[in-house]
């Protein structure tokens, strides 16, 4: 089954097929995360929806519009939900610190935002919604939830965005220091993931 991702994010597109490949083989149907790139590029979305979901959906319809009718897509929206911040960045965390998108100028304002919070109240979750859209309008949405706190500084050199920051619940490590292979059996992307694939090996899409 092919995937048509919904982003110009080379990481993410490799995270997702790392996690499509890791389903037990008595579990899995095969997939293939596709590259909008393989399509032209990633139309540019104004992501605006102020939901992780209504991102997502605009993401997954502006590249359904390069694809044939029978093709299936995929998009995510995550970020991460800062408890003392009211849950922000949220929706808004790929463009915290700007229009720019600029991970490390994210990464920075968040923890310049946090300096002053003490540990106990640093709580927080990235959040991950996948969207699929499939022929006939078909849509399934699948979230993922990873809880945790925020560091006083980063720490780690794997992993993108806000993980050098955050530490899930159980864990002493960020997800920068806990490696690609610990992360993605734990993760917000993971688990959301993981309902997809039920839902997929339910259905016998191929």
């Amino acid at each position: 089954m092919k995937l048509h991702l919904a982003s110009g994010n080379a990481h993410k597109a490799l995270e997702l097929q790392a996690l499509a490949d890791a389903l037990p083989a008595s579990r899995a149907i095969p997939i293939e995360i596709v590259s909008a790139r393989a399509v032209g590029g990633m139309p540019e979305v104004a992501e605006d929806t102020g939901t992780f979901v209504g991102n997502a959906r605009k993401k997954a319809l502006a590249l359904r519009a390069r694809l044939p009718a029978d093709a299936w897509m995929l998009s995510d929206d995550s970020g991460v939900c800062v408890d003392a911040l009211g849950g922000a960045p949220g929706v808004e965390s790929a463009y915290y610190a700007g229009p720019q998108g600029d991970s490390a100028a994210n990464l920075k304002k968040l923890v310049e935002v946090m300096r002053a919070v003490p540990d106990g109240q640093r709580g927080a979750q990235f959040v991950c919604v996948l969207l699929m859209v499939g022929p006939g309008g078909v849509e399934q949405v699948f979230e993922g939830r990873c809880e945790g706190s925020l560091l006083p500084m980063p720490r780690g050199g794997t992993g993108f965005g806000y993980d050098p920051l955050f530490v899930p619940t159980g864990f002493t490590q960020s997800y920068a220091e806990l490696g690609d292979e610990v992360k993605n059996t734990l993760s917000h992307r993971a688990r959301a993931w993981a309902k997809l694939a039920e839902w997929a090996l339910r259905s016998a899409l191929r």
